[in-house]
């Protein structure tokens, strides 16, 4: 039976960021966690390490914290914007760069947790945090939210068992976030809302 993580490694562990599972330690303490199957280096620059489907299962079972509310997410950790602030949010060269390693983190997790190892697919932690794996899926890509009185997408979560709504500025706006989230495995369409008659997409984790 393999001997449970050394305290110092647990911290490193218990500090990943949730979405992504990137960690950050000492060059001893990350080699150690790839050895022990826990973690894995990214091939790509800059090189990050993240947590192996093993490396989570270990967070998640000896995580003793109390709960956050959902409105005040641990200091330090990843989010997409989901769009819908009333104030600016950041969108220059560093965010650039945290969002690029976020979602190439997401298409490594899809990777090793996909039964087939498909990239092209949507995992089981995407199914599990709609609103963050869509709004990570746009933004990569380049859209921006809406922020701070400047137009741009909004993501929502919806009472329809894995779905959410994304709205945009105009049509066009819609129809570019629909064919974003359709290339990151999702199924998008285009929806009516009954008393506003705005236009809005309805997507979903593709399973297949």
């Amino acid at each position: 039976m393999m001997r449970p993580p050394t305290a110092a490694q647990r911290r490193v562990i218990d500090a990943a960021d949730p979405v992504t599972g990137r960690i950050k330690g000492t060059d001893a303490q990350l080699d150690a966690l790839v050895k022990r199957g826990l973690a894995f280096r990214h091939p790509r620059p800059p090189h990050d390490h993240f947590l192996t489907p093993a490396g989570h299962r270990v967070r998640e079972t000896a995580e003793k914290a109390p709960e956050r509310p959902v409105d005040d997410p641990p200091s330090g950790v990843f989010a997409a914007y989901v769009g819908g602030t009333p104030e600016a949010v950041d969108t220059g060269p560093a965010r650039t760069r945290e969002v690029h390693s976020a979602w190439q983190g997401l298409l490594e997790l899809r990777r090793m947790t996909n039964p087939d190892g498909a990239t092209d697919r949507p995992c089981g932690w995407e199914r599990a945090h709609l609103v963050q794996a869509a709004a990570l899926a746009l933004e990569a890509a380049g859209h921006a939210p809406e922020a701070g009185g400047s137009p741009g997408y909004r993501v929502r979560a919806t009472p329809q068992p894995e779905a959410v709504a994304v709205h945009a500025p105009d049509g066009e706006a819609l129809r570019a976030c629909a064919s974003t989230l359709e290339r990151a495995g999702w199924q998008a369409g285009e929806y009516t809302q009954p008393r506003t008659r705005s236009r809005y997409l309805l997507a979903s984790p593709r399973r297949v």
